[in-house]
Protein backbone atom coordinates (compact mmCIF):
# COMPACT_ATOMS: atom_id res chain seq x y z
CA UNK A 1 0.00 0.00 0.00
CA UNK A 2 1.07 3.55 -1.10
CA UNK A 3 1.89 6.17 1.87
CA UNK A 4 0.59 8.75 3.01
CA UNK A 5 2.51 12.08 1.63
CA UNK A 6 3.16 15.09 3.92
CA UNK A 7 2.45 18.22 2.07
CA UNK A 8 2.32 21.69 3.23
CA UNK A 9 2.46 24.71 1.63
CA UNK A 10 3.74 27.44 4.11
CA UNK A 11 5.01 31.00 4.39
CA UNK A 12 7.56 30.44 7.65
CA UNK A 13 10.93 28.48 6.68
CA UNK A 14 11.56 24.74 7.46
CA UNK A 15 13.75 22.36 9.07
CA UNK A 16 15.14 20.11 6.08
CA UNK A 17 16.75 17.75 9.44
CA UNK A 18 13.63 17.91 11.15
CA UNK A 19 11.56 16.55 8.58
CA UNK A 20 13.98 13.99 7.81
CA UNK A 21 14.17 13.05 11.03
CA UNK A 22 10.05 12.53 11.32
CA UNK A 23 10.43 10.18 7.99
CA UNK A 24 13.15 7.95 9.98
CA UNK A 25 13.32 8.06 13.40
CA UNK A 26 12.65 4.50 14.97
CA UNK A 27 12.13 3.27 11.29
CA UNK A 28 14.04 0.43 10.50
CA UNK A 29 12.76 -0.29 6.98
CA UNK A 30 14.51 3.21 5.46
CA UNK A 31 17.40 2.42 3.99
CA UNK A 32 17.30 5.46 1.57
CA UNK A 33 16.72 9.22 2.02
CA UNK A 34 17.13 11.46 -1.04
CA UNK A 35 16.65 15.30 0.13
CA UNK A 36 16.41 18.02 -2.37
CA UNK A 37 16.66 21.67 -0.91
CA UNK A 38 15.46 24.46 -3.15
CA UNK A 39 17.28 27.69 -2.33
CA UNK A 40 16.22 31.34 -3.61
CA UNK A 41 19.41 32.42 -5.34
CA UNK A 42 21.06 36.00 -5.84
CA UNK A 43 21.09 35.67 -9.93
CA UNK A 44 24.39 37.12 -9.62
CA UNK A 45 23.64 39.98 -7.15
CA UNK A 46 20.52 41.41 -9.00
CA UNK A 47 18.00 39.86 -6.73
CA UNK A 48 16.81 41.21 -3.99
CA UNK A 49 13.93 39.03 -3.02
CA UNK A 50 11.72 35.94 -4.96
CA UNK A 51 7.75 36.58 -4.78
CA UNK A 52 6.02 33.36 -4.63
CA UNK A 53 2.29 33.45 -5.11
CA UNK A 54 -0.53 30.31 -5.05
CA UNK A 55 -3.90 29.73 -4.76
CA UNK A 56 -4.66 28.62 -1.31
CA UNK A 57 -6.17 25.09 -1.48
CA UNK A 58 -5.37 24.64 -5.09
CA UNK A 59 -1.63 24.62 -4.33
CA UNK A 60 -2.29 21.89 -1.69
CA UNK A 61 -4.47 19.64 -3.59
CA UNK A 62 -1.92 19.71 -6.65
CA UNK A 63 0.66 19.30 -4.55
CA UNK A 64 -1.22 16.31 -2.95
CA UNK A 65 -2.56 14.59 -6.27
CA UNK A 66 1.38 15.01 -7.59
CA UNK A 67 2.72 13.23 -4.39
CA UNK A 68 0.41 10.18 -4.40
CA UNK A 69 1.19 9.69 -8.09
CA UNK A 70 4.79 9.50 -6.86
CA UNK A 71 3.75 7.64 -3.92
CA UNK A 72 1.91 5.33 -6.20
CA UNK A 73 4.89 4.80 -8.85
CA UNK A 74 7.55 3.82 -6.34
CA UNK A 75 8.04 1.82 -3.32
CA UNK A 76 8.21 4.54 -0.75
CA UNK A 77 8.58 4.13 3.01
CA UNK A 78 7.72 8.10 3.18
CA UNK A 79 7.06 11.52 1.49
CA UNK A 80 7.38 15.07 2.74
CA UNK A 81 6.79 17.99 0.53
CA UNK A 82 6.99 21.39 1.84
CA UNK A 83 6.63 24.56 -0.40
CA UNK A 84 6.78 28.03 0.62
CA UNK A 85 4.99 31.85 -0.45
CA UNK A 86 5.54 35.03 0.17
CA UNK A 87 8.92 37.25 -0.55
CA UNK A 88 11.71 35.14 -0.13
CA UNK A 89 15.07 36.92 -0.15
CA UNK A 90 18.60 35.35 -1.40
CA UNK A 91 20.00 32.19 0.81
CA UNK A 92 16.65 31.09 1.81
CA UNK A 93 14.78 27.73 1.29
CA UNK A 94 12.10 27.44 -0.84
CA UNK A 95 10.70 23.78 -1.99
CA UNK A 96 11.94 20.74 0.21
CA UNK A 97 10.85 17.24 -1.04
CA UNK A 98 12.33 13.90 1.03
CA UNK A 99 11.58 11.06 -0.34
CA UNK A 100 12.76 8.16 2.41
CA UNK A 101 12.34 4.46 0.87
CA UNK A 102 14.14 0.84 1.11
CA UNK A 103 16.30 1.32 -1.42
CA UNK A 104 18.07 4.09 -3.45
CA UNK A 105 16.57 3.92 -6.88
CA UNK A 106 13.02 4.32 -5.66
CA UNK A 107 14.09 7.61 -3.63
CA UNK A 108 16.64 9.17 -6.04
CA UNK A 109 13.16 8.54 -8.50
CA UNK A 110 10.51 9.60 -6.66
CA UNK A 111 12.40 12.93 -5.51
CA UNK A 112 13.50 13.87 -9.36
CA UNK A 113 9.97 12.99 -10.47
CA UNK A 114 8.26 15.35 -8.33
CA UNK A 115 10.32 18.12 -8.31
CA UNK A 116 10.32 17.64 -12.21
CA UNK A 117 6.45 18.38 -11.51
CA UNK A 118 6.42 20.90 -8.98
CA UNK A 119 8.42 23.07 -11.31
CA UNK A 120 5.62 22.58 -13.92
CA UNK A 121 2.46 22.16 -12.76
CA UNK A 122 2.05 23.47 -9.16
CA UNK A 123 0.32 26.52 -9.19
CA UNK A 124 2.67 29.11 -7.94
CA UNK A 125 3.77 31.88 -9.68
CA UNK A 126 7.49 33.80 -9.25
CA UNK A 127 8.01 37.49 -9.14
CA UNK A 128 11.59 38.87 -9.30
CA UNK A 129 12.29 41.99 -7.15
CA UNK A 130 15.53 43.22 -7.78
CA UNK A 131 18.21 45.19 -6.05
CA UNK A 132 18.86 47.89 -8.17
CA UNK A 133 15.27 49.11 -6.97
CA UNK A 134 14.08 48.47 -10.98
CA UNK A 135 10.57 47.31 -11.69
CA UNK A 136 9.56 43.32 -10.76
CA UNK A 137 9.48 40.31 -13.18
CA UNK A 138 7.34 37.40 -13.36
CA UNK A 139 9.58 34.80 -14.00
CA UNK A 140 8.37 32.70 -17.46
CA UNK A 141 8.29 29.00 -17.62
CA UNK A 142 11.35 27.26 -19.15
CA UNK A 143 11.31 24.80 -22.19
CA UNK A 144 13.86 23.20 -20.73
CA UNK A 145 11.20 22.43 -17.17
CA UNK A 146 8.58 20.92 -19.48
CA UNK A 147 11.52 18.67 -21.22
CA UNK A 148 12.87 17.61 -18.01
CA UNK A 149 9.00 16.87 -16.81
CA UNK A 150 8.24 14.73 -20.28
CA UNK A 151 10.59 12.08 -19.66
CA UNK A 152 8.37 10.60 -16.66
CA UNK A 153 5.41 9.86 -19.38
Amino acid sequence: MPVVPLVRVQADDFDAAAEAARLTTGRKDVGALVTFTGLCRDEAGTLEALELEHYPGMAEAELTRIAREAADRWPLTGLTVVHRFGKIPPGENIVLVIAASAHRRAAFEAADFLMDYLKTRAPFWKKEHLSTGGSSNWVEAKATDDKDAARWT
